[in-house]
This record gives structure tokens, sequence and C-alpha cells, in this order.
């Protein structure tokens, strides 16, 4: 999703560097790519002759992330794409897209709130903090994506991540992190007898 705040802009000098105007240093295809997964909308733009360059290196990152294995887009669709830039289909082709990866988007997110809502043990006593403490682990090891890459609010009722529910305190044991699970196991054991 994107952020309130107007896009970032980047400006691509002669040389092919890309310049972070808000940080005011160069930044990578990778860093780009870090800035759309954390929710920012990126503009890319030609510093000289000021034209967009946003959709070009959007296309390169994609290209990058497909052939280092990363696979979303199957072959029949990458093949149905090229296609289209040779037919009449082509003016409806980037509407069908938009809309399929909202459907998709909004899917997920009913999927995720209806799975709070029928699941039994959403009732059980310390069930958002497990909750919470998951997200936060799961977000963690995702490099900050969401389940399923859904983005935005917790899904209502849903208690917000540990990190946001209170400031992260310095020190933090792993000790602490221990315990608090071999509780939430054993209330878990015991709902189980």
């Amino acid at each position: 999703m994107s952020d309130d705040k107007a896009p970032l802009l980047i400006k691509r000098y002669a040389s092919r560097r890309l310049y972070n105007t808000e940080t005011s240093d160069y930044v990578t295809l990778e860093d780009i790519s870090n800035f759309i997964r954390d929710g920012r909308e990126v503009q890319i733009v030609d510093l000289k002759s000021g034209d967009d360059l946003t959709r070009q290196y959007l296309l390169q990152i994609i290209a990058e992330h497909e052939s280092k294995g990363d696979n979303v887009l199957p072959t029949g669709v990458l093949t149905d794409l090229v296609r289209s830039y040779a037919s009449q289909a082509q003016s409806v082709v980037p509407q069908f897209l938009a809309a399929s990866f909202e459907m998709l988007q909004n899917g997920q997110s009913t999927i995720m709130e209806n799975m709070t809502k029928i699941n039994p043990m959403a009732s059980m006593p310390g069930f958002d903090a497990m909750r919470a403490q998951q997200e936060a682990f799961l977000k963690a090891m995702t490099g900050g994506q969401t389940p399923f890459g859904m983005s935005g609010p917790a899904p209502e009722g849903s208690a917000p991540p540990a990190s946001a529910a209170s400031p992260a305190k310095d020190g933090q044991d792993l000790d602490e992190i221990k315990s608090q699970l071999a509780a939430l196991q054993e209330q878990l054991s015991k709902l189980g007898k």
C-alpha cells in the first residue's frame, strides 16, 4: 500500500547512478525494491531530460527477481503479456491486470478477517498476545511483509504486533521470550485436555 507521503523522488544521472533526493545519497535497484516493499511509492526521473523512468526500472526489478528464482509470474502469463503487445488486446490488459491484483489483495484481506472470526482459539485468554508475537516473528522473517503479502491494518479485533503495541525495550532478553512461549504452550496444553 502506498504511503500518504509524496512519492520518493529518485533522479538518474547521466552516469546511470540513481540518487535519492530525500537522503541525498546514491541507491541501488535493491534499495528501491526495499522502499517499495516498505509501502513507499517511488518515482524515477532522468535528471537531464526529466523523462519518467519509473516503469523501466520497476520492470528491471521484476526481471531481476524472476532471474534469481523468485518466480511469481508463470511462463504462460509472461507469454500472454508478450502477445498482448502485438495485438488489439493491449488496451484491455493493463486494466485487467490492475483489477486482478486489486481483487487478489481484497480477497487475501477478507480471508484473514474470516479466519480470525471463525477461529475457536480467538476467544482464548492470551490469544491476542500470541498472535501479535507470531505476526511480529513472521514480519521479521519475511522482511516486513505481512501474511500472504498483505499490507495495511490488522484485521478488526486483533492486537497490533508486539513492536507496535509498545516500544521495544533495550536489552529485552531471549529468556523472557522463551518464558512467554512456554506459558502459552502450557495454556494450550491445558485447553487440549
